[in-house]
């Protein structure tokens, strides 16, 4: 898999960040999430996921340059 970077909040362009796949998925890199009642929220975790959390302003502002 190959990953094209698309942008993040971090002025050094580190976490958190975007990244579009050659697959046609989004790959997300951003701080592991370990409040234990945030994760006893999650729903439906398998083996292998994790939550991780980013700022919605990077969502957003990923959303309207570049994916639609």
């Amino acid at each position: 898999m190959r990953l094209r970077f698309l942008g993040s909040t971090s002025e050094a362009g580190a976490c958190p960040s975007l990244y579009e796949t050659d697959h046609g998925t989004i790959v997300v890199q951003g701080l592991h999430v370990t409040d234990a009642e945030a994760l006893g929220d999650l729903r439906h975790v398998l083996d292998g996921e994790s939550a991780v959390e980013v700022p919605r302003e990077l969502l957003v502002d990923i959303a309207r340059r570049v994916l639609l």
